[in-house]
């Protein structure tokens, strides 16, 4: 018999909640005779009424129902990695509260996994969402597919089922400021993949501000491309010898008697335009150095405020 384990981040998902338990619920119908079904709810942070409503739901499950609750927000990634902690299945699965991702694929996932695959993923084909929020989302997977994670699928994706093994060497590396599913592709394990259309958002209004998918897009891309760093190197290069050219022949010029003593138009757009490079360049070794001072200080990735559901004597992973 197989033990599934069903992470859910939860920010202000309290109308969500009763929606998605009970096609949870239902979902298990797709599951093969004998699987169990564990939920690691993860409550990141809300400031309404989501952990009671999770809370609830664990009173109709006890054994079956976890729910965590973060001390504050710390964003989806590091929550799931939060209930990483807490799953004791023989596989996960990653999804989102806000029904976006259809339970229904879980189970198709899980079949892949009892075939023997470790990593199984839903790979959004389309999106029922607006033009800008998709070209956003195209913008972000190219990016990353091209410069950093090359292994990855197209369009990007967010639900991933994997091993205990997977699961095991995420916590065990504990990345601070990352993206836990595109961990799993760094990881560099053979997966699998299916299709589907993400649905819009029927229920609630979603917390996913531009600056989140801004610090998102810069913490992954940091963290798994060296792109950044080498492109300042290479327009470094190029800029001096550029410098260097422009230099001789205005040497040459000036000795030549071409030119007067003139020339603060040209000065000043060389002096703004090698400034701004280095400007720019500081900011990108910034981030990195920035990470590296965040990783060195060694801080906890979330802070639990309360764990119920927990059997006795069992204990989070690394703990």
């Amino acid at each position: 018999m197989s033990k599934i384990s069903i992470i859910i981040p939860c920010y202000y998902n309290e109308g969500n909640i009763p929606s998605l338990t009970a096609k949870l619920i239902d979902n298990e119908k797709g599951f093969p005779e004998g699987t169990e079904v564990e939920y690691v709810f993860v409550d990141d942070g809300s400031k309404d009424q989501t952990y009671q409503r999770l809370f609830d739901f664990h009173l109709q499950y006890p054994d079956r129902v976890k729910v965590i609750k973060l001390a504050g927000n710390v964003g989806s990634h590091n929550a799931v990695l939060a209930g990483m902690h807490y799953a004791t299945g023989d596989c996960c699965c990653m999804i989102a509260a806000d029904l976006q991702d259809p339970p229904e694929l879980i189970p198709r996932l899980f079949s892949h996994w009892q075939n023997g695959v470790k990593l199984v993923i839903a790979n959004r084909s389309d999106r029922e969402e607006g033009f800008f929020k998709k070209l956003f989302a195209s913008f972000y997977h190219k990016m990353m597919k091209r410069y950093a994670l090359k292994n990855i699928p197209e369009n990007g994706f967010d639900v991933v089922l994997f091993d205990k093994q997977l699961q095991h060497e995420v916590v065990k590396i504990s990345e601070k400021n990352s993206s836990q599913t595109y961990l799993f592709a760094w990881l560099q394990f053979d997966y699998v993949t299916i299709s589907y259309t993400r649905l819009k958002r029927e229920i609630g209004k979603s917390r996913w501000t531009l600056s989140k998918k801004i610090k998102l897009f810069i913490d992954a891309f940091v963290s798994f491309s060296f792109f950044p760093i080498r492109l300042i190197t290479v327009l470094g290069i190029g800029l001096g010898l550029i410098s260097f050219i422009y230099g001789i022949a205005i040497i040459f010029a000036r000795l030549s008697g071409f030119i007067e003593v003139k020339g603060w138009a040209a000065l000043m757009a060389v002096i703004l335009l090698l400034s701004s490079f280095q400007m720019i360049a500081l900011g990108i070794i910034g981030e990195y150095v920035w990470r590296t001072l965040d990783a060195s200080r060694n801080r906890p990735n979330f802070v639990v405020d309360e764990a119920v559901g927990m059997k006795p004597n069992e204990k989070p992973l690394n703990s």
